[in-house]
């Protein structure tokens, strides 16, 4: 009885009878494929773009290692066909080269393993049909799948493109909180700021009633003079939010001012008046209105 060979390492079974005072070597050489399927580290030269990873039965061969590492100088996305289809392969592959390695065994479907990347692949073996998968394509971590894109996990590992994509008050921002991370959106990020940002503007001469308007959810600080007799300064809510804050400035030391404020144009309530020495008017925002204090400047 000839000899036969497993169907996926190709190790050859001695038949009944056979290779009399030679099977020593025989079995020496199943050792070795053996040894190599379980452990061994394959070199893999790639040219030109195709390449046929080949286990022969009953010889060591460069399709029967355990990992696979390409090298070479591919010109372009080299195709590495594992032969033959019928054979069930697992291969740990470390593509070295520049360009990309797809792995195909059958119509069944392929891996393409990019430049510089690791993969955990097997193949089926289920002839013309075969198909190779990538084991960690549907990689999970405490049970639950992880979804990110390779480009995703680039930015996080500190990929240093920008885009210019807009932000919305719903968009998830990844922060650290005491330790734990944690993603909060980007209006959460808006109120904290805002509460804490102040913007300074420009210098205002008031004749007759004039408006302040917070740009951006931000705390204003307004320096005015008052020309003439008794003016009024509106501060328009609109944009703010709770715990913002308003100083307005009276830089002169003439005439006297009112402040009151309005929502969307209708005027709600009346705050302070400031007389005719140079004082600040300091309000805070509590969601509806303004708590206002007084302080003469010295």
């Amino acid at each position: 009885m000839a000899s036969t060979y497993t169907s996926n390492l190709g190790v050859e079974k001695i038949g009944a009878g056979e290779q009399a005072g030679a099977w020593g070597t025989t079995t020496n050489n199943n050792f070795d494929i053996l040894d190599r399927a379980i452990n061994g580290v394959g070199a893999i030269t790639l040219s030109g773009t195709t390449h046929t990873l080949t286990t022969s039965d009953g010889t060591l061969s460069e399709g029967g290692n355990k990992v696979l590492v390409l090298g070479g100088s591919p010109s372009g996305t080299n195709t590495v066909t594992i032969s033959p289809n019928d054979q069930d392969k697992m291969f740990f592959v470390h593509n070295s080269t520049s360009q990309t390695a797809t792995f195909t065994q059958g119509s069944g479907g392929n891996v393409n393993v990019p430049a510089g990347a690791k993969a955990l692949i097997y193949a089926d073996g289920a002839g013309s049909g075969a198909a190779v998968i990538d084991l960690l394509d549907s990689l999970t971590f405490g049970g639950t799948k992880l979804t990110a894109t390779a480009a995703e996990l680039n930015l996080m590992d500190g990929d240093t493109s920008a885009g210019t994509t807009a932000v919305a008050a719903g968009d998830g921002i990844v922060t650290n909180d005491g330790g734990t991370m944690r993603q909060t959106t980007a209006a959460t990020f808006s109120t904290y700021f805002n509460q804490n940002l102040v913007e300074a503007k420009s210098a205002l001469s008031v004749s007759g009633t004039v408006t302040v308007t917070p740009s951006g959810a931000t705390s204003v600080y307004q320096p005015l003079t008052v020309s003439s007799g008794s003016q009024t300064v509106r501060v328009a809510v609109t944009n703010l939010v709770a715990g913002q804050y308003v100083i307005i400035d009276k830089t002169t030391t003439t005439n006297s001012m009112t402040i009151d404020w309005t929502n969307n144009g209708a005027v709600t309530s009346s705050g302070i008046s400031l007389g005719s020495s140079a004082e600040l008017g300091i309000g805070i925002f509590n969601g509806t209105g303004f708590s206002f204090s007084e302080t003469v400047k010295f």
